[in-house]
Order: C-alpha cells, then sequence, then structure tokens
C-alpha cells in the first residue's frame, strides 16, 4: 500500500526525470560544464547526496552565471559557499543574496569603510581571533568569518533576519540593507 508520501516521492522523481529528458532534448550540454560539475558533485562533502549537489550546483551556476562568466570558478565557490554556509548552519541561498548585494561575488572587492572580500569581512576581525596574517581576499578564509559571524548574528538576534542582517552590515535600526539581502534572495536565489 502506498502512503501519500511515497506517490509524492514518486511523483516528484517523475517530474524531475520529465524536466531532465526535455531540457536535454532542448539544450546541448557543454562536455566542459558537465566535466566540471561531475567533478563539483563528486566532491562536495556539504549535501546530503549525489542528486541534491548535482540538482543544487547546475541550478545556482546558471544563476551565478551572470556574476561569474568561468565555469570552473563558478563552481568552485559554489561548493565552498554552500560549504561554509552548511557548516554555519545557515542557508546558502541567503549567503548568496548577501554576497550579491556585498560585492556582486568580487573576492577583490574592498569598501569604503574597509571591508574586504566576497562577503566584505572587516579586517578587525583577523586580529579580534589571533590571525593577523590571513587574508581576507582568500575566498576560503573570507566565507569561513563572514558566514560565521552571520550566523552570530542570527544567533543573538533569534533568527530575525532584519536585525540579523543589519547588524552584519552595521547598520543597526534600519531595514534599507537587509531590505536589499531579502529582495535577492527573493528575486535571484531562493529556490522554488
Amino acid at each position: 500500500m502506498l502512503t501519500h508520501l511515497k506517490i509524492l516521492v514518486i511523483l516528484l522523481i517523475f517530474n524531475t526525470l520529465t524536466c531532465s529528458l526535455v531540457f536535454a532534448e532542448n539544450q546541448a550540454v557543454d562536455p566542459k560544464l558537465r566535466q566540471l560539475l561531475t567533478e563539483a558533485i563528486n566532491s562536495s562533502d556539504s549535501f546530503d547526496d549525489r542528486f541534491h549537489a548535482e540538482v543544487w550546483l547546475l541550478d545556482m551556476s546558471n544563476r551565478l552565471q551572470r556574476f561569474v562568466k568561468d565555469e570552473k570558478t563558478r563552481l568552485f565557490m559554489l561548493k565552498q559557499i554552500h560549504l561554509e554556509a552548511t557548516r554555519a548552519k545557515l542557508q546558502p541561498e541567503l549567503v548568496l543574496a548577501l554576497i550579491e548585494v556585498e560585492s556582486h561575488f568580487d573576492s577583490y572587492a574592498i569598501s569604503k569603510s574597509g571591508a574586504q572580500g566576497i562577503m566584505q569581512v572587516m579586517p578587525f576581525w583577523l586580529n579580534e581571533i589571533g590571525h593577523p596574517d590571513d587574508n581576507l581576499i582568500k575566498l576560503k578564509t573570507n566565507l569561513r568569518m563572514g558566514c560565521t559571524i552571520l550566523k552570530y548574528y542570527m544567533d543573538m538576534e533569534k533568527n530575525d533576519l532584519h536585525k540579523a542582517l543589519a547588524r552584519y552590515n552595521g547598520s543597526r535600526g534600519s531595514k534599507v540593507y537587509s531590505n536589499k539581502v531579502l529582495l535577492a534572495l527573493r528575486n535571484h536565489w531562493y529556490q522554488s
């Protein structure tokens, strides 16, 4: 006897396979992209399973293409974002939205106030944690610190996104910044 959940899972798998076949018929997949995705999926430590990794990386890679043209760079960046967001128990799509607003995915971005890298982390944090020689332009370092800081503010604000994002941006009391991030999340990164 099939339960409602089993029926839903079967329908979801059928729908996914149908969509994949339609996509395959309508577009030729670049062999280089296929290889890069395969490598990214096989070495993804933060995903529950291979299917989830494949779906998320392909979907987000297509969305990120307008900011990052190089496929290999895009997939490396997405894997690192997913890994660090998951490690910090953050929604990866939220981190993508924050990065879009903060740096437009420019790892070399430096703000007027001195914030650096893809997540615009302030350099004073390096001294605070006893790592003054670390490089905030380095993707892994910046993501690790940025995600950790955001998670800290999320916990501090009891998961109130507006307050946590305002703290992250240093604009407490204003919803202008948090509204930009939430708009980017809704329009560009939220998975439907």
